[in-house]
């Protein structure tokens, strides 16, 4: 049996999924709720003007703000309605539709940003492929930066041995976005990751 990207599975159970998505994040923006975290901390490692890769971008969140503070941004995401999203909200980015284990974008990338459990819905076996696509769209010293919770199915030390396989090596591990340490104890890794 063929294994399938988690994302799509429930989509295709549950037709109006991504619907709800992205009604959900139009509200926690409405009603003030602070959504550019992870994108404040990418912001933070990139020069200014960097070329920032949102892998699994969703609904454009990160890479709206990223591209709203001048980094030339490009945003991937499988769902053709979440990209639709994306696209209404933020035309300073570029947003395309594709699957994370088949990118192959022109051009090298400062950073590439995969938050919001991304890593956790592809299919495991396509894990390591990610992870080695991330780092064939580095620019020399450019980072992978990668965040998800514990309990979906994929260890954080499964995670690190796939980045070794893929050729990535952590350079920080944090347990949360607003930079607390992680610890083993911790539900949340951020993981900043580079080519050795």
């Amino acid at each position: 049996m063929t294994e399938e990207n988690a994302w799509l599975r429930i989509v295709a159970k549950d037709p109006g999924h991504s619907e709800r998505y992205v009604q959900r994040f139009r509200r926690l923006a409405a009603q003030g709720r602070d959504l550019a975290g992870e994108a404040r901390f990418i912001d933070a490692m990139v020069p200014r003007n960097a070329r920032v890769l949102d892998a699994g971008c969703g609904t454009g969140r990160v890479s709206g703000f990223l591209a709203d503070a001048g980094h030339h941004v490009v945003g991937v995401d499988l769902d053709p309605l979440l990209i639709a999203e994306a696209r209404a909200n933020h035309p300073g980015a570029e947003w395309i539709v594709g699957d994370l284990s088949e990118l192959a974008l022109p051009g090298a990338f400062h950073v590439v940003v995969c938050a919001g459990n991304v890593m956790t819905f592809v299919a495991p076996s396509t894990r390591v492929e990610i992870l080695r696509r991330f780092r064939t769209h580095l620019a020399p010293g450019g980072r992978v930066v990668t965040g998800f919770g514990a309990g979906r199915e994929y260890e954080f030390d499964d995670f690190l041995a796939d980045a070794k396989e893929a050729g990535l090596t952590p350079d920080v591990l944090l347990g949360t976005w607003d930079l607390r340490p992680f610890a083993p104890s911790s539900d949340f890794l951020v993981a900043v990751l580079s080519v050795p």
